[in-house]
């Protein structure tokens, strides 16, 4: 079992920046793959990004990519998601989830990943 707690959501203004967090505790953390999702009200949690048990792998899906930057410090239990020059339509509940690691290979749907966080709000303003 893995639990997963993310923070560092809040409300920013457009072209603002966040850093969230998601702090993992129970089997070794350092053994899985960990994503970010999204869901905005009315909407399928979608992908946002992957990284690999060791961090060598990372991938951003193309509407974040170049402003969002996932990375993990297995020292620290801990999986960021620095998020960058934020949108409006990047509204929505952030959730992290650890999935079974397969190398580089990255999960990029929800059936990949096994352990899911409760969720953080991050609010973007016009």
């Amino acid at each position: 079992q893995v639990q997963l707690v993310e923070s560092g959501g809040g409300l920013v203004e457009a072209g603002g920046s966040l850093r969230l967090s998601c702090a993992a505790s129970g089997r070794t953390f350092s053994s899985y793959a960990m994503g970010w999702f999204r869901q905005a009200p009315g909407m399928e949690r979608e992908f946002v990004a992957a990284i690999s048990w060791s961090g060598g792998s990372t991938y951003e899906t193309d509407s974040v990519k170049g402003r969002f930057t996932i990375s993990r410090d297995n020292a620290k239990n801990t999986v960021y998601l620095q998020m960058d020059s934020l949108k409006p339509e990047d509204t929505a509940v952030y959730y992290c989830a650890a999935g079974p690691s397969y190398g580089v290979v990255l999960g990029f749907s929800v059936n990949d990943y096994d352990y899911w966080g409760q969720g953080t709000q991050v609010t973007v303003s016009s």
